[in-house]
């Protein structure tokens, strides 16, 4: 038998780059890949020597059609939560703010795409990463 401590030093870690996105009246971008059911912020797996806001860019081209200019990337920090579609992992996420000019198209693995009101956050299903770091610390406008 393991403990709780001996399955955590375990757990897989996944690298990610993710974004926060807000339209003009505050609402987040939250995407949901195919066959899951957990919304979160649109990004993905950061590859063997890519960098982070590099991995974003490349990420939101594929997911959602649209092209960021990489510098215009407001770091945040990095914050570690549960993976939401991959049992026994984390996720050690490399957040960013940023602007998008038109509108996202989901491609690739995402299926369903919102505009979320923070505020009406409490009927829907959010990644760990969302609902226990972005909203709490990022939902509202600044």
């Amino acid at each position: 038998m393991t403990s709780n401590h001996a399955k955590t030093a375990l757990a897989k870690t996944i690298r990610i780059a993710a974004a926060v996105i807000r339209d003009d009246n505050g609402k987040l971008l939250l995407v949901r890949k195919r066959g899951t059911n957990a919304f979160m912020q649109a990004g993905g797996k950061i590859e063997p020597g890519e960098a982070p806001v590099a991995a974003l860019a490349r990420e939101l081209r594929e997911e959602l059609g649209i092209v960021v200019d990489p510098a215009a990337a407001s770091h945040l920090g990095s914050f570690s939560a549960p993976a939401a579609n991959e049992p026994d992992a984390r996720v050690e996420a490399e957040l960013f703010e940023l602007a998008i000019a038109g509108e996202p198209v989901p491609a690739a693995e995402i299926e369903e795409m919102i505009w979320l009101s923070p505020e009406l956050a409490s009927g829907t299903e959010l990644a760990p990463l969302t609902a226990d770091i972005v909203l709490p610390r990022y939902g509202r406008q600044p």
